[in-house]
């Protein structure tokens, strides 16, 4: 055991199950946990006033680095001489935080990239978005206030049912699509689901100490059906040509054809790049998608 430093922690071998830790050799009580995820945290170990062994963590590795991490221990590990207890002190703060907190956590965390979502990733910009709305237009106006030690899956529910009731339901922001943000099935389900995923995150990373939405039932949206028919296709073409022949946007005009020839998501088609279209082999190269990079096919017509 020596000082702890970026190399030794670098080199701290992944366990197959349980957790490891290796110790800091200068710095009594402070040292790193790895566990079979390859998550590798900051931790500090002591005994308090009662002589019971208590153990926090203080960060992850690669969020705070060595030195970083070895300041915090200081300010911790000079608190228990005074008498502190910081794991005592944590819990009582977990077991007040409200579900707003946890979400400005969230929020906050996300946008710095310290998060990792899929495929062990920062989370997407454009997801970060969406989890955004649903936070600020059904999920704290909701349940806000409500500590998530209390929340039950009964409240969430009913949440969500409040939110299909369109009890959230309010104009948009200007520079919206008009009209309200409204309720339904599939809006409740997916602030459910936005819920599940940040409080996960927050249980993982040590700031509550329960999961309160993890079965909470998801109410199914309406799958769609709606199509256009082969005479409504036609007129939208007409009405195009139309639009063309009066100097309308080329750029808007060119989407719709490839969103009509291709079936590939409108953010996808705005934000093409010509280097991603391979037009000899018949297809395009996605680097980032919802779901990462893809390759796509494309007729000629659409090249």
């Amino acid at each position: 055991m020596g000082k702890l430093t970026k190399t030794a922690v670098d080199a701290l071998a992944i366990p197959a199950k349980g957790q490891a830790f290796l110790w800091d050799s200068e710095l009594r009580g402070f040292g790193v946990r790895v566990i079979p995820s390859g998550l590798k945290s900051f931790v500090v170990q002591y005994r308090n006033e009662e002589g019971r062994s208590r153990r926090i963590v203080i960060g992850r590795y690669g969020v705070l680095t060595v030195e970083q991490a070895r300041k915090q221990a200081i300010l911790k590990l000079a608190a228990v001489v005074g008498g502190a207890d910081p794991a005592e002190e944590r819990a009582q703060s977990r077991a007040a935080i409200t579900i707003r907190e946890v979400c400005n956590w969230y929020l906050e965390n996300a946008e710095a990239g310290t998060i990792l979502g899929r495929k062990h990733r920062p989370i997407k910009a454009s997801t970060l978005a969406m989890d955004r709305s649903r936070i600020e237009t059904h999920i704290v106006p909701l349940i806000g206030t409500r500590q998530v030690r209390a929340l039950r899956i009964a409240d969430i529910e009913k949440m969500q049912m409040d939110i299909v009731a369109g009890k959230t339901a309010r104009p948009r922001k200007e520079g919206g699509r008009g009209g309200k943000a409204a309720g339904g099935p599939g809006v409740a389900g997916r602030a459910v689901s936005t819920l599940q995923s940040l409080l996960s995150h927050a249980l993982r990373y040590d700031i509550v100490e329960n999961n309160p939405a993890a079965g909470v039932r998801k109410i199914a949206g309406k799958a769609r059906t709606r199509r256009l028919s082969a005479t409504e296709i036609r007129a939208l073409g007409e009405a195009m040509e139309i639009a063309e022949r009066n100097e309308e946007n080329p750029t808007g005009l060119a989407a719709v054809r490839a969103l009509l020839l291709t079936g590939y998501r409108i953010s996808e088609v705005i934000g093409m790049e010509r280097s991603w279209l391979h037009s000899d082999r018949g297809y395009v190269h996605f680097p980032d998608t919802k779901t990462d990079g893809q390759v796509r096919p494309i007729g000629r017509a659409a090249i």
